[in-house]
């Protein structure tokens, strides 16, 4: 990755928030930890914020309120008793989950707490349906060795994961309970990440340490991972949803070039004089000038009643439309932050657009008197949600002045981010009533420590060392985590190499073909039961695989059987065979044992993965020997 800055000079600093789900029961109720989309009952709640025992309102949680919304709950009684619908309290913590969270503590160089006390995290935008999340310190003071220098790892959490979105509405959001309470590890790192490349090596060691135990799920939605990123002169902006681990470089640098943009927006903006209070909440209703407009969405909005409201936006021409990250300007981010209320705004800088002509524009500038370096932004709505949408653009342009505001934003897939709400404040937390302190006793602490599992890199080696297979093979297995399926079926009776070959090289092969990702641990053991039994070539695995992808409700008997993938007797091996020879027996009296590799390739190609190769290469050897 090209270096776009100089980190050290910008001061950049990077923490990192990891959360990876444990795959145990749920963490306050003996119910599988499953996903399904079953549903046989459904709900409904209303979440107000509240003010914490030293009288403040946290801001994030304000924000969720104003958006006035009602929250819908999904659910089937096999996954979701009453203690996740909020009507029972909590049963004490899984003690699965709290063995593997130790685990990871000390995989992680950390010291576990002895005693774990819950507690409660407000949090009401309709993903936990009590309005808070329950989450302990498990063990604290952890590390991490990296060539840039150490980076510390103050707390591990163990915490209940929140419910899965199904549909975000206007007024309404759906959500499934099939989530709600699986088992939820957090590992926060120090801000001491100085580079891009850094964070993601933290990053790769922390998944290490978690996929260890064996016991963390896998799959879309299963691992979050969040960065915490400011430079000097800037704020610290937390990035949520970044799922890969090659984008966390990206994110970062676009997010060090977004607020250094944004400095620079400040610095022209203190040349040009302006002041936070020289933005007013003065909004002008302009709607006379789009009468007849050629703006497809003004016209809709007028047609039905609503109104065009503008706002004087004093010196900041030109600023707007100044690109912070590729694509994104400041006039999105004031998009971003209305869109609670209008899917969108008009500015000056990119004006006339959109159907709106240039003498709209004028006649806008005019009814405001707007001076050269004077900008509006319009918003088109019904008139109390326009001024709403507008207020919002108004704090975004004040926080423009000052700089950079502190906010949660989310990763999107290009690697910029996008406004999601204010920075959480500190008072969120309260203590948890309803489960009582666990004591982490020194005989549980030390039995863990005594059976700590192998890192991912130490499995490499013992895989190269103890099964000869090549490095790459082995990295690839432990990196897809489809090293437990590896080590399965050698104790089956599998050969290493065939089994490294099958679930690296053939699975990979097909990307381009076929979604791999539907091809499950099941399907695979299926497969190779076939092969075990006798009943499939090793030659068969692609083709078995192939058909899998495409149709994961089928078994891998099934696809043998319709794709003609079952052993033939060896009798009908030689049979085929035989008519191969026959058909090529002028060039094989001609070249002998030079034409091996010619008559191999078509007998393989009748025989289409029915036979072992093996087999077919010693019959097809002893055929030419008898004509040659």
């Amino acid at each position: 990755m090209v270096e776009k800055f100089n980190y050290e000079e910008l001061g950049l600093k990077v923490g990192l928030e990891i959360h990876r789900q444990l795959d145990t029961k749920r963490l306050f109720s003996p119910v599988p930890s499953e996903m399904s989309d079953e549903v046989d009952f459904t709900f409904q709640r209303r979440l107000r914020p509240t003010i914490s025992e030293l009288g403040e309102i946290d801001p994030a949680a304000l924000e969720e309120f104003k958006k006035g919304k009602t929250y819908i709950y999904e659910g089937n009684h096999r996954l979701a008793d009453l203690v996740y619908m909020d009507e029972e309290p909590p049963h004490m913590p899984d003690e699965e989950a709290l063995r593997v969270s130790l685990q990871i503590s000390y995989l992680l160089n950390a010291t576990p707490v002895d005693e774990v006390h819950f507690m409660r995290k407000i949090v009401i935008d309709g993903s936990n349906v009590s309005g808070f999340q329950r989450t302990a310190i498990i063990a604290m003071n952890g590390k991490v060795d990296t060539p840039w220098g150490s980076v510390g790892i103050p707390t591990i959490c163990l915490e209940e994961d929140a419910c899965r979105i199904v549909e975000r509405g206007e007024k309404e959001v759906i959500y499934r309970l099939d989530r709600l309470g699986i088992p939820l590890v957090e590992i926060s790192t120090t801000p001491d990440i100085h580079h891009p490349e850094q964070a993601k090596v933290v990053a790769k060691y922390i998944g290490d340490a978690l996929r260890a135990t064996r016991k963390v799920k896998r799959g879309l939605g299963t691992i979050r991972q969040d960065l915490n990123v400011s430079i000097r002169g800037g704020a610290r902006v937390e990035i949520k949803g970044v799922q890969e681990l090659d984008m966390i470089p990206v994110i970062i640098e676009r997010e060090i070039e977004r607020q250094v943009n944004l400095l620079k927006i400040r610095e022209e903006l203190r040349k040009r004089g302006v002041r936070p209070e020289d933005i007013t909440e003065e909004f002008h209703d302009v709607t006379e000038i789009f009468q007849n407009t050629g703006s497809k969405i003004i016209a809709r909005t007028v047609k039905k009643g609503g109104k065009v409201l503008a706002v004087k936006l004093p010196k900041f021409r030109g600023l707007i439309g100044k690109e912070i990250q590729p694509g994104r300007r400041l006039g999105t981010e004031m998009a971003d932050r209305a869109k609670k209320y209008v899917k969108g705004i008009f500015h000056i800088d990119e004006l006339p657009n959109y159907g709106i002509t240039e003498l709209e524009v004028n006649g806008v500038i005019e009814k405001l008197g707007l001076g050269e370096e004077d900008a509006f932004v319009l918003v088109a709505a019904e008139e109390e949600t326009a001024k709403n949408a507008l207020r919002e653009v108004v704090q975004r342009a004040r926080e423009a002045i000052e700089g950079v505001p502190e906010e949660t934003r989310r990763a999107l897939p290009d690697g910029n981010t996008q406004y999601m709400r204010p920075l959480p404040g500190k008072a969120r937390m309260y203590p948890e009533t309803d489960i009582p302190p666990i004591l982490l006793t020194a005989e549980m602490k030390d039995d863990v420590l005594a059976n700590l599992p192998e890192l991912p890199q130490e499995r490499v080696e013992r895989y190269v060392r103890e099964y000869k297979i090549d490095r790459s093979l082995a990295e690839t297995l432990v990196n897809d985590e489809r090293d437990e399926l590896f080590e399965e079926l050698i104790a089956r009776g599998i050969k290493p190499s065939m089994a490294a070959s099958i679930l690296v090289v053939v699975l990979k092969g097909l990307k381009k073909e076929a979604p791999i990702e539907n091809i499950t641990d099941e399907h695979i053991r299926e497969a190779f039961d076939l092969y075990l039994g006798g009943k499939i070539a090793k030659e068969a695995f692609e083709e078995i695989f192939k058909e899998l992808a495409r149709n994961p409700k089928k078994s891998a008997a099934q696809v043998a059987e319709e794709k003609g993938l079952t052993l033939l007797s060896e009798e009908e091996v030689e049979r085929i065979i035989d008519e191969v020879v026959q058909a090529n027996i002028e060039v094989i009296k001609a070249k002998g044992m030079g034409a091996m590799g010619m008559v191999m390739g078509r007998a393989m190609a009748k025989l289409r993965g029915r036979a072992d190769g093996k087999l077919v290469s010693s019959l097809v050897r002893k055929k030419i020997g008898e004509l040659s």
